[in-house]
């Protein structure tokens, strides 16, 4: 079984359904409220485990949640190191309309730090892959990238939200994942997969656009991004190649974004194989 090593956030997401957005100014009322343990990472980590990888998960809490977290996480297949803060969890409360279009506000709250890799260090050494992303600080992710070139682990870097590195850290990024909005920065780099929502994935590499799959009723593509990354690592941590690996991710997150909410949204890898065939 692969291995992927996943830092990142997890806290409480709130989700509200609202007709429309609205206007700077203007009060809108939602239709339904949802909350749920979600975070970019922990998003990324249970995508992954659902594909069958054996997934290690490393995150800061608030003290009095490091318990429910981490049941949670084992609920969901997911190995989680969720380091006790004073500070209060990560929250987020995502605002979706009826096109399925999202707004997302987060307090970032609890925070890993340098020191905080030693107690997941073992996870990375081990690891096929080590999967990263910008909500947690620079200087966390830096450590980690080390620890893991040390060990020949392939590193891949979802840079969300977007963040400024030094060229020394960029140059030893196995392959990074940004959306349109994230590739400041990278034009310099080869190893780049651009995710381009309903049009699919760019390869930078081969320059070939792996388009997405048709989703006739979008219903909340909040997480899309956080489950083709999850995927996209488990399929590479298996052997697949990049283009097989992108058709797989692409077809998660068409199956997520035809789903309500995130967590029990994310497909498993028997639901993906189902749809492969049909292609």
């Amino acid at each position: 079984m692969s291995k992927i090593a996943v830092i990142g956030i997890a806290g409480e997401s709130v989700f509200l359904s609202v007709d429309s957005f609205g206007i700077t100014g203007e009060t809108t009322v939602a239709d339904s409220f949802y909350s749920e343990l979600g975070g970019k990472g922990f998003n990324q980590a249970v995508a992954a485990a659902n594909y069958g990888a054996e997934v290690s998960f490393l995150a800061a809490a608030y003290c009095e949640d490091v318990k429910t977290f981490t049941e949670i996480s084992e609920q969901c297949g997911v190995k989680a190191f969720f380091v006790g803060k004073p500070q209060r969890s990560p929250y987020a409360v995502i605002t979706t309309d009826r096109t399925g279009d999202n707004r997302v506000c987060v307090y970032r709250g609890a925070s890993l730090t340098e020191c905080d890799i030693d107690h997941f260090a073992d996870e990375i050494k081990a690891a096929d892959i080590l999967l990263i992303n910008n909500e947690v600080p620079a200087s966390v992710n830096r450590r980690a990238v080390d620890i893991a070139k040390e060990h020949g682990v392939t590193v891949i870097l979802n840079p969300a939200p977007s963040c400024s590195y030094d060229k020394d850290f960029l140059d030893k990024i196995d392959l990074f994942t940004p959306n349109e909005h994230e590739r400041d920065g990278l034009d310099e780099y080869g190893n780049v997969i651009v995710t381009l929502g309903k049009k699919g994935c760019f390869i930078r590499q081969s320059g070939l656009t792996v388009p997405a799959e048709r989703v006739e009723n979008v219903v909340d593509s909040t997480g899309a991004g956080d489950v083709f990354n999850g995927v996209l690592a488990a399929c590479l941590a298996d052997g697949e190649d990049i283009k097989a690996a992108c058709q797989r991710a692409n077809v998660a997150a068409a199956i997520k974004v035809g789903r309500r909410y995130i967590l029990h949204s994310i497909p498993t890898k028997t639901e993906i194989d189902k749809y492969m065939p049909s292609r």
